[in-house]
């Protein structure tokens, strides 16, 4: 709920399938709900939220994949080629089972489960 659904376009257009969670779920659904969807269809979500990777370190969860993105302004337009390319970059890590920071400039990645200490 956090980004906008111009995502969904920016990111088909590279060749990623996607929806945005008002497509599928109510706008007022708990982190928790969004993340066991993701998890149960397999999908890695897109969030500018930061609880979700509090919730994968706090539950030890091998899943779903998160990427996070940490910037002052969501624009597609702006930073969906960085985004994007830490994506193609680090999808064997979204495979297996990672959250992903991307922020102008760099990325980086935490294998779940996220264990104290990593």
């Amino acid at each position: 709920m956090n980004l906008s659904p111009s995502w969904v376009d920016s990111l088909g257009t590279l060749g990623f399938s996607a929806v945005h969670w008002t497509s599928v779920g109510p706008p007022d659904a708990l982190d928790s709900e969004v993340l066991a969807f993701a998890k149960r269809y397999d999908y890695v979500l897109l969030t500018h939220d930061l609880d979700f990777g509090a919730i994968l370190a706090s539950t030890l969860s091998d899943s779903p994949s998160v990427v996070q993105l940490r910037a002052g302004n969501l624009d597609p337009n702006l930073i969906a080629a960085e985004a994007l390319n830490a994506i193609v970059k680090m999808t064997s890590e979204l495979k297996a089972g990672a959250l992903v920071i991307v922020q102008p400039g760099s990325s980086r990645v935490r294998l779940l489960p996220i264990t104290p200490g990593q």
